[in-house]
């Protein structure tokens, strides 16, 4: 009796894959932070200088006032 070697099977992975997605999904949300980090600190830097403006304006047109 012949005795036959199992054939070889070529073993899979997932987890490169996986960890391949893993790493582009945290990618992703922290340049989302980033970003959202960013527009807040324009969104602020705009009404503070908005503020600044109306302060001085106010400042100014009191001024020649007296």
């Amino acid at each position: 009796m012949a005795s036959h070697a199992p054939a070889p099977t070529t073993a899979r992975t997932v987890t490169p894959f996986a960890t391949r997605a893993a790493g582009v999904v945290v990618a992703v949300l922290v340049v989302g932070v980033v970003l959202t980090a960013l527009l807040a600190t324009v969104a602020i830097t705009a009404v503070a200088v908005s503020i600044a403006a109306l302060v001085l304006r106010s400042l100014l047109n009191s001024g020649t006032r007296r």
